[in-house]
Order: C-alpha cells, then sequence, then structure tokens
C-alpha cells in the first residue's frame, strides 16, 4: 500500500537552505583555522547585559506564563510605536502595531492577510529566499521583477509597473536588502508607493535590518509621514536581529487599523502572542540602549570596511553590492554553480556563505556574505582562504 500523500505544495519546496550549506561546514576539517560562518544571520555580539537582566527577570514572572494579547504586550506595542515615531518623525499608534514571533512570521501573516489562492505578490530578484516559499506553500503565486547589478540591485519602478496585473495585490521588498545590501533611497520607496496607490495594492516593505545602517544616514523613508500611508503601506521589523535575541523570535508589523485587525486573525490561529517575557525585556530594551545599538552600527561599519579592504586584494573576486549587513559578492568560478562554490567554500576553506542561486533565477554568478558576522581580525583571513 502506497504511503499517504503530502500537500504538493509543502513537498515540491527545497529543504531548508541554511542546513544545507552547514552540512558542507560540517565536514571542514578545520586545516586553515576556526570556521569563519558568514551564512545565517547572527550577530557577531552579544547582548547587552541589560537586556539579558530584562530577559532573566521576565522569565521568572508567573503572571507571564499565560496567553497574551494578541496583538503584542501593550508595553512593547507603546514603546515600539514611540521607537517608530521618532525614527521616521512621523505619529504611529500603538494599536497600528502587531507583535509577531518574528519577522519571518510578520511576512507570512501580511502575505495571508492581503492575498489568497489565486492572488500574487510581486517580488524583487535576487528575493529573501523564506518570502518567496511563504507563497508557495500558502498557494499565493510570485511573480518577480529582475534587479541588476549595474543598478546596484535597486529595481526600477517602470519595470514593476509593467509586471503588476489584476491578480497582484501586493509588491514586497527588503531594505536594506536581503541578499544583496542594497539600501532602498526614500525616493524610491516614494515612487514604489506611488504606484501602488496608483494600482490599489499593497506596499510591503521588510526592514529588518533598519537598525544595521550607518550612523547620520538620513531617515529610511518618509512613507509614514504621508496621511494615506494606513491604506497602502505594511512595514516589517525584527526585534530579534537588532538586539542579538534570534533564538527568541520577536518581530513587528506597521499598519492601519484594518491591517492589524486582520493580521490578529491570523495569528489567533498561528500562534495566538509571540513569546510574552522578551516582549517585556524588549521594552525596556527600546528606551535604554540606543547608545549600545550605535555603537553595533559603528562595529558593523568597521567590518564593512573590512572586507571591502580584503576583496580589493583578491584576484577575481568582486563586489557586487554591500550593504548595512550583507554583501553579495561575485565569485570567479564560472564554471561552477554557485552551490558548488559555497560547498567547497565551506568544506576545503572554512568559509561559510549562500549560494546567490538560493535567492532566485538568474544568481548564480554570486555568493551572499553575511559579513557582519565576523570581526574584522576573521575577515581578514579570507585574503587567504578565498586567494
Amino acid at each position: 500500500m502506497a504511503a499517504p500523500s503530502f500537500n504538493p505544495l509543502i513537498a515540491g519546496l527545497n529543504a531548508p537552505p541554511i542546513p544545507i550549506v552547514q552540512r558542507s561546514a560540517d565536514a571542514y576539517g578545520g586545516q586553515l583555522g576556526d570556521l569563519i560562518d558568514l551564512s545565517q544571520v547572527v550577530p557577531g555580539y552579544p547582548p547587552h547585559p541589560s537586556l539579558m537582566n530584562h530577559l532573566e527577570a521576565a522569565a521568572a514572572r508567573t503572571d507571564l506564563l499565560g496567553y497574551g494579547p494578541i496583538p503584542g504586550e501593550d508595553c512593547l506595542r507603546q514603546a515600539y510605536s514611540t521607537h517608530l515615531s521618532t525614527t521616521y518623525e512621523a505619529s504611529v499608534a500603538p494599536d497600528e502595531t502587531h507583535i509577531t514571533s518574528g519577522c519571518n512570521q510578520a511576512f507570512v501573516a501580511t502575505a495571508l492577510t492581503v492575498a489568497g489562492a489565486g492572488d500574487s505578490l510581486l517580488l524583487v530578484t535576487p528575493y529573501y529566499f523564506n518570502h518567496d516559499t511563504t507563497l508557495s506553500m500558502l498557494g499565493i503565486g510570485t511573480r518577480t521583477i529582475q534587479a541588476t547589478p549595474e543598478n546596484n540591485f535597486l529595481p526600477d519602478p517602470e519595470d514593476l509597473a509593467a509586471a503588476i496585473t489584476p491578480d497582484i495585490k501586493a509588491i514586497a521588498c527588503v531594505t536594506p536588502n536581503n541578499p544583496t545590501g542594497a539600501v532602498y533611497p526614500p525616493e524610491l520607496l516614494e515612487q514604489l508607493f506611488d504606484l501602488c496607490v496608483a494600482k490599489n495594492i499593497w506596499l510591503i516593505v521588510d526592514e529588518t535590518y533598519r537598525d544595521f545602517l550607518p550612523q547620520n544616514q538620513p531617515i529610511p523613508h518618509n512613507l509614514l509621514q504621508r496621511s494615506n500611508w494606513r491604506d497602502h503601506f505594511i512595514g516589517l521589523y525584527s526585534f530579534s536581529k537588532s538586539f542579538c535575541i534570534p533564538g527568541h523570535r520577536l518581530g513587528a508589523v506597521t499598519g492601519g487599523d484594518a491591517v492589524i485587525s486582520n493580521i490578529a486573525k491570523v495569528m489567533d490561529n498561528l500562534q495566538i502572542c509571540a513569546p510574552r517575557a522578551p516582549q517585556h525585556a524588549v521594552a525596556a530594551g527600546l528606551g535604554e540602549l540606543s547608545e549600545w545599538q550605535a555603537g553595533n552600527r559603528q562595529e558593523i561599519e568597521h567590518r564593512r570596511i573590512a572586507l571591502i579592504d580584503v576583496m580589493d586584494k583578491l584576484s577575481g573576486w568582486e563586489i557586487a553590492t554591500i550593504g548595512a549587513y550583507f554583501s553579495y559578492i561575485r565569485h570567479p568560478h564560472t564554471d561552477r554553480s554557485s552551490v558548488e562554490v559555497a560547498e567547497f567554500m565551506a568544506r576545503e576553506r572554512g568559509v561559510v556563505t549562500l549560494p546567490g542561486s538560493f535567492f532566485g533565477q538568474g544568481q548564480d554568478a554570486f555568493l551572499r556574505f553575511a559579513f557582519a558576522n565576523a570581526t574584522a581580525d576573521e575577515l581578514e583571513k579570507l585574503t587567504h582562504r578565498l586567494g
């Protein structure tokens, strides 16, 4: 008798990509020194001690052991809305935020909220692979437009406009971008927002890596200052990355009342509420760790410069783009796929990266380096390992 079948939308997906490259890393024998892991995004420095104290105190609270409010703890929604209002020089209310268990979950809930069977979302290639697989497993179509290195991997609004058909319910983009590191200028996001208003669709902006932008930058965008932002804009965010607690899975959605109330319906079936103790810890951290975060931005800028210096010394390797957390690197091995190159580097050179092919068609010439994972001294070792 044949085994029961599986949902074809799930069975047809590839295995999760991070474990694939980590298996190659497991085969590395240490011959060139310690492993340099530039694959999964795990900030290469610890959380602030005061945040750890807040986590410990919150974990011991018996009143946080039960179910919490579906949209999130009041303290974190208040703290985050204040943070948004300050960052974007706008006015965002606490009930215009929804706390999720990580930004991946924020995207799942958002996709379910704005689209259904027969609908599609428009992504920019190279795209974050979990956005593509999320839509595939939900039965939501994925349409793509290509961003090119010649345009610093920024999408052309005209290409996006031409790709919008009646089934498109939203444009989804990531800035600072994963995998390329490209930062969408405020003017470009204004153009994308105006396009979505004209087409009566949503603009979904994943800003997971916003807090890793260099200091003294202009505000990331002016969209929250627009009077009609609640009708066409949905923002996604990750506390997990900014506060170095990815294991605690904490993210957020920003949207108008209708967006938040519909996402709450999804969340009630998906998880009910995000973990409560980390919410209270991060609510306290948002108000007191701004200087620590500023120091982290300076450190990541130091690492960015270190990677640029290293790549300048290497023949055949080229930085296609480099941004707030990632660099998209053109490798010299044109006769091999990006998967083969990444597997060889992990197994033989002790350098773990992600193949460009994980991020869409036409990306085999590239590898993603999460350079913020490594210290400047570790990055300097790439001179020998890639030479």
